[in-house]
């Protein structure tokens, strides 16, 4: 399971006009799923994300984590996370998790976020959505279990 994370001021999702998750500061994460990825990964790279110090102390130095600075998540299904682009110029697919297996992991990993932290959004599982973000910083990662 990966993810890439970045830090913003706002972010909004929107699925056929209609927006269905926002927050203000936090992280946007969009998940990628891959093939054999476990609720246990899930669990790790939602407490990572909720854990990582990105965020400016009063010394300006990233050492605040989102719970720290009372932040929101917005979490973004991104399939094409998993593609394999070392070969060519066109992704593989591979080693992304097929939809019916993907779908129930993104569902987890929103289901267990939403256990741990109080602000929680996400966007719409193989959907066509428009995502604005306004990155602070800019301040971007990936992470990945395993």
């Amino acid at each position: 399971m990966l993810t890439v994370i970045q830090r913003v001021s706002n972010a909004n999702v929107v699925v056929n006009n209609i927006v269905i998750g926002e927050i203000q500061k936090g992280i946007v994460a969009l998940i990628g799923i891959e093939k054999g990825d476990t609720e246990i990964q899930a669990q790790q790279l939602v407490d990572k994300i909720l854990a990582y110090r990105i965020f400016a102390d009063d010394n300006d130095k990233m050492n605040l984590s989102l719970c720290d600075v009372n932040g929101g998540l917005l979490l973004i299904p991104q399939f094409t996370l998993a593609a394999d682009t070392q070969k060519g110029t066109r992704p593989s697919f591979a080693s992304s998790a097929p939809p019916d297996i993907a779908k129930p992991s993104f569902e987890y990993v929103v289901h267990y976020a939403k256990q741990v932290h109080h602000t929680v959004s996400c966007g719409k599982f193989a959907a066509d959505m428009d995502v604005t973000l306004c990155n602070n910083g800019p301040v971007t990662f990936t992470l990945k279990t395993k």
